[in-house]
């Protein structure tokens, strides 16, 4: 059953996971926000990312509570819904996406870095050193657990507001020529809320793994509100500006017109150190359920080992296209396991049922397939409910579930005991 928590001493305050989500964002953020930015005007853009962060705002105090009531990560809470054995092609995914993002950001880390040493120190060194160096401050960020994540995390994010309201000034001090501010027409409302979903939604579907540590209901709420409802929009809105001024679907290009570039490099070097610690703590602690003979720690260098060779390579071109397929089938997730919740889990999560419950659920799968076919059909354009892929896959799969659940067919393998 789900224990109470908010006299242990390694719970953390709604403010302080919130510190630690703003920190693993930072990094998508600046990479979405220039994009978007570049194709809206500030004004439609405000309203765009006001909508999306809404959204999020939702979803994140929903699935942080869930974590909260059950006091397991993600992975411990999809058994109950997939199945003990059926979770493990769960979580083989959620591992798969997690480390992508682990290899990216590497990747990004070890750009910037490299461009920061070349220009301003004449220091042409490899892109793999740099590379393997941020893969060592991920690893020590992470190590350790979740104090120290969230000690790295206070430290970083304060640097990161600084630098992008800096970056801010710079840009609106700016003289940009006015021919360049031409914005590209054919963005949709929707396809511009629908960016601002799925850039965080894989994040916002593992976030019970945040309200596992939180102290109480009261703060897994104020940690999805702090977060998606105030601070991230407001980052998004400040990341957009360069890129609405500019025209430049790129913070860096965008700078570079503004007139510099040293503190978006910085800005983005920072970002990195903070989104990969907390990409690092939750790949850890999804593959040491597939592999719980080692002990976290070692998960923890192996993945750093990893992201070290794969991030050194040139991943952009191919695996971001088979990042954002993960990020059509990640979001269905959250719509079943908030379903299961709803109509199983009101009094806790009790592990004891696993063992008379189905190993493997096979509606649930059903439910979760048709959902991720809804996503990938709305992606692509075929049809759509609500306008955004990622909230048409959750609300398709979360209907799916609970129609499965209340009325189905599946007693024995949708709904538990």
């Amino acid at each position: 059953m789900s224990r109470a928590a908010d006299t242990s001493p390694n719970t953390a305050s709604g403010f302080q996971v919130a510190i630690i989500l703003l920190g693993i964002l930072a990094t998508p953020v600046l990479l979405a926000s220039s994009s978007l930015g570049s194709q809206l005007t500030l004004g439609k853009a405000a309203v765009a990312i006001a909508v999306g962060s809404l959204i999020l705002a939702v979803l994140a105090a929903i699935n942080i509570s869930i974590g909260e009531r059950a006091r397991i990560p993600t992975y411990g809470i999809v058994k109950f819904s997939f199945g003990s054995k059926g979770a493990i092609a769960i979580n083989i995914v959620m591992a798969i996406s997690l480390f992508g993002w682990i290899a990216v950001t590497a990747n990004t880390f070890g750009q910037s870095a490299h461009n920061l040493f070349a220009q301003q120190f004449g220091l042409d060194l490899p892109l793999p050193v740099f590379v393997a160096v941020g893969c060592v401050i991920f690893v020590a960020s992470t190590a350790f657990g979740f104090e120290v994540l969230g000690k790295v995390a206070k430290f970083a994010v304060p640097i990161i507001a600084l630098l992008m309201f800096f970056i801010l000034y710079l840009a609106l001090t700016s003289s940009v020529p006015p021919a360049i501010a031409e914005k590209i027409s054919g963005l949709s409302f929707g396809a511009a809320v629908s960016s601002i979903v799925g850039t965080i939604i894989v994040l916002v579907a593992t976030s019970p793994d945040f309200g596992a540590f939180v102290r109480n209901r009261k703060h897994a709420i104020i940690a999805g509100v702090l977060t998606f409802g105030l601070a991230y929009p407001v980052l998004f809105l400040v990341g957009a500006v360069p890129g609405s001024i500019t025209s430049e679907g790129s913070l860096l290009t965008a700078m570079a017109i503004i007139g510099t570039t040293l503190p978006a490099t910085i800005l983005l070097i920072f970002a990195c150190i903070t989104g990969n610690a907390g990409n690092m703590f939750q790949g850890t602690l999804v593959v040491s359920t597939l592999f719980s003979a080692f002990k976290k720690w070692k998960i923890t260098v192996a993945l750093g080992i990893l992201a070290a060779v794969v991030g050194s390579m040139d991943i952009m071109a191919w695996f971001i296209p088979f990042l954002l397929f993960l990020g059509i089938t990640t979001p269905p997730i959250c719509g079943i396991y908030i379903a299961d919740y709803l109509v199983n889990r009101r009094e806790g999560y009790d592990e004891t049922r696993l063992e008379k419950d189905s190993a493997i659920k096979p509606m649930t799968f059903v439910a979760w397939g048709a959902a991720s076919f809804v996503g990938f059909c709305t992606v692509n354009g075929w049809f759509t409910l609500t306008g955004i892929p990622s909230v048409d896959s959750i609300l398709v799969a979360f209907v799916g579930y609970f129609l499965l659940s209340r009325f189905g067919t599946a007693n024995k393998g949708v709904q538990a005991g």
